[in-house]
């Protein structure tokens, strides 16, 4: 080596070395609403997709009794589905004031509904998306956060797209609105939970899809009280369900007809289109579209989705 190119090596050595520039994680944002009649903590988080412009909607995940959601927003699954969705995601915490089976704050009504909605006012300020503070919401959730999410629907539907029941227990509306049994839910059991539980969904489902709920019934074979196959399910189902309920440009929710979607028979595990006519006296689950009714179907009988 010549005493030049030594020189040069050694000057190049001296210099400092770049550290790689990470590209940094979307902004969290949290809030906090105060105790109020049915609740005790009220804890929220936002997650809003980096340079996704203006946002269409939010998807609501609840956690299970007395449980925290806020790092679910972190959920890679969800914010694929939000990305695609243009939709932000808030995370929940709700608690009780005296911790119970029967959780006191799934009754939207009484006042935890409302800390939902003044939570996401507040971040959609701060995260300077006001646009979400009136968007309509999808609720998922497991067995308490399944509670909210149906009790969520029948307090508020005209700010519903879409929600989901998931094994839970306790609910404090039986027979909802013509309005919330408008706005279309899957309401998971599993075979071997608690027996409580699964007779407790199907009466909500029984009753209220005799009177025209735009609902599905999931019995999940050989799952326990656990989210099992339901994320997988209700993704497909939000993602099929979305662009028929959202109108382009406007914070208003469109009506689907029952008449263009399709059935699955409880009993047979069975999917068809919705056929004209007299409707079907035996139990059935509406699906509002093929893809989302083959999924079903997967589930109830225990194979693959379709890739």
């Amino acid at each position: 080596m010549t005493r030049f190119s030594l020189t040069m090596a050694l000057l190049l050595a001296a210099l400092p070395v770049a550290t790689p520039v990470l590209a940094q994680e979307t902004a969290l944002l949290d809030a906090t609403i105060p105790p109020g009649a049915n609740f005790d903590k009220a804890n929220f988080r936002l997650w809003v997709p980096e340079g996704a412009g203006k946002l269409t909607g939010t998807l609501v995940l609840v956690p299970g009794s007395n449980g925290d959601a806020r790092d679910q927003v972190k959920d890679p699954a969800w914010q694929e589905f939000a990305r695609k969705h243009k939709f932000a995601i808030m995370g929940v915490q709700l608690t009780d004031k005296v911790p119970s089976i029967v959780e006191d704050y799934a009754d939207m009504k009484r006042g935890s509904g409302q800390a939902i909605l003044d939570a996401l006012t507040d971040l959609a300020k701060r995260s300077k998306h006001d646009e979400i503070a009136a968007a309509p919401l999808v609720f998922w959730g497991m067995s308490a956060g399944g509670e909210v999410n149906y009790e969520m629907a029948a307090w508020k539907p005209e700010r519903v797209a879409a929600f989901v029941v998931n094994k839970g227990n306790f609910y404090y509306t039986a027979m909802v609105s013509k309005e919330a049994r408008a706005v279309p839910g899957m309401l998971f059991t599993g075979t071997i939970d608690l027996q409580y539980r699964q007779m407790a969904v199907k009466g909500l489902y029984a009753m209220n899809r005799r009177g025209g709920a735009l609902w599905a019934l999931v019995e999940e074979p050989g799952a326990p009280h656990a989210v099992a196959r339901s994320a997988d399910l209700s993704r497909i189902f939000f993602d099929e369900v979305l662009p028929l309920r959202m109108k382009p440009g406007s914070n208003t929710l469109m009506p689907l007809d029952p008449a263009k979607g399709w059935l699955g028979d409880v009993e047979k595990k069975t999917i068809a289109p919705v056929a004209p006519g007299k409707p079907p006296e035996t139990p059935s689950s509406w699906l509002p579209t093929e893809r989302t009714a083959k999924a079903w179907a997967a589930v109830e009988n225990g194979t693959p989705f379709d890739q």
